[in-house]
């Protein structure tokens, strides 16, 4: 899934300004490079004037923000490093922690998006990309994760 429409649809779900996703992304960094200004044109469509591909590294540190916002800091573990690739599967598993999402939580919100899947399914989705029973999330999944999620926080 393109890191543009995940950004969008996380600022969308918790209504979060400009700003906000700013502090977030500075809660794992304090010194990375992205302010306000940066932010709108990354909230921005493809086709409209202004866009800005978002990368990888910002959306890394703005879900890792997320789960230090959520769930706080455990000061007992060194930070870990913010990914440089992120994948369908990190966003996925990002958000179950930020979230604190059960097995039986994540059922429901897939079946809330109208897209159920099995219990094999979805580990396969949490397993290590070298496992013989990984599965790549796909684009169409995490859609329709990110609208139940969305369903589940906004309650509509």
């Amino acid at each position: 899934m393109i890191t543009n429409d995940v950004l969008r649809s996380i600022r969308y779900m918790l209504d979060l300004s400009d700003q906000k996703v700013v502090d977030l992304a500075k809660l794992v960094d304090p010194d990375f490079a992205l302010d306000k200004d940066d932010v709108r044109p990354l909230l921005l469509k493809e086709d409209e004037p202004g866009h800005v591909a978002c990368s990888d590294s910002v959306l890394a540190h703005v879900l890792d923000g997320l789960i230090v916002h959520r769930r706080g800091r455990d000061e007992r573990q060194a930070a870990r490093p913010v990914e440089s690739r992120i994948s369908n599967n990190v966003v996925l598993k990002k958000l179950r922690v930020a979230f604190e999402l059960t097995d039986v939580d994540m059922h429901q919100i897939f079946a809330d998006a109208g897209f159920p899947i099995s219990k094999p399914e979805m580990s396969a989705l949490f397993r290590q990309a070298g496992h013989r029973n990984f599965r790549p999330c796909g684009d169409q999944l995490l859609r329709n994760f990110l609208k139940g999620l969305t369903l589940r926080v906004r309650g509509g």
